[in-house]
């Protein structure tokens, strides 16, 4: 885990990568409590084997704020010891609640923040709280995000498509409704070694497992994997000049879909404008 000394950016300044990171983190695992007038609080609880982050977390939030160890029993564990980081002050509150972390239930309302953000670092920190990175149990490479949020899923399959070239569509299980996103293979080791890269704040666990994914070789005689295609410079002159998904398509030879997505992230400002 990177070591998060009190930044000298605005408190939730999602450019910076740790910051974006931290609120990927509450918004998938964090909770915001709205009581009468100014009282409320914003709580966060994980395995206290995970103190570590909220400490960070700590240092990277210029308000006060506690952290406090508790050992109960639940539905998965007869001792479960667990530790809790809260803070109180309304002005943080109102920093997050305005970026998208809502108060109460917010499983399936919370979606990717508007404007510039640290994009690898917060998918990072949503897949930290409600993913798992890892081998398969048949000895395959994984990362995997499970979200009840539309707009988070395919975030993270769009990102996939971009980082690895593998398309990945949303679709809710029937059983509970839930999106189960799974990236695996050479797919998986591109996507950990992207998102988890050297330095960056993480919980230590998934970073280990995360780096753990690159000695891992497809099996011999296994059927040869999906090798993804860049785009290059040259291909995203073509696209903006043409303006055309369908027609960049039949020209660069790519899918419609493939030259849809591009568009987007370069006139959004996701990936730098080719230079001329």
């Amino acid at each position: 885990m990177a070591d998060c000394e009190p930044s000298a950016h605005r408190f939730m300044d999602l450019t910076v990568p740790e910051y974006a990171y931290m609120f990927g983190f509450l918004q998938a695992d964090g909770h915001l409590y709205q009581g009468t007038g100014r009282k409320g609080r914003l709580s966060l609880e994980i395995n206290a084997r995970d103190i570590d982050l909220l400490r960070a977390f700590q240092k990277l939030t210029p308000y006060n704020s506690s952290i406090i160890q508790r050992t109960r029993s639940t539905n998965f564990a007869a001792v479960h010891t667990s530790a809790v980081w809260s803070v109180c002050s309304l002005e943080a509150r109102t920093v997050l609640n305005d970026l998208g972390l809502p108060y109460g239930r917010k499983s399936e309302t919370i979606a990717p923040p508007l404007g510039d953000f640290a994009h690898r670092d917060y998918l990072r920190g949503v897949i930290d709280a409600d993913g798992s990175v890892g081998f398969t149990s048949k000895g395959f490479p994984f990362v995997s995000l499970t979200t009840a949020s539309t707009a988070i899923g395919q975030d993270l399959c769009d990102y996939v498509q971009e980082v690895t070239g593998v398309q990945r569509t949303v679709k809710r299980n029937t059983r509970d409704s839930i999106y189960n996103v799974l990236i695996a293979m050479e797919a998986g080791q591109r996507l950990a070694a992207d998102l988890y890269y050297p330095g960056c704040l993480a919980l230590a666990r998934k970073q280990a497992a995360a780096d753990s994914l690159a000695a891992w070789i497809r099996p011999a005689g296994m059927r040869s994997a999906y090798t993804a295609r860049r785009w290059t410079a040259a291909e995203d002159r073509i696209l903006l000049k043409l303006n055309s998904p369908t027609a960049a398509a039949e020209v660069l030879d790519r899918t419609p879909q493939s030259c849809n997505l591009r568009m987007w992230r370069l006139r959004s400002g996701k990936v730098p404008m080719p230079s001329n």
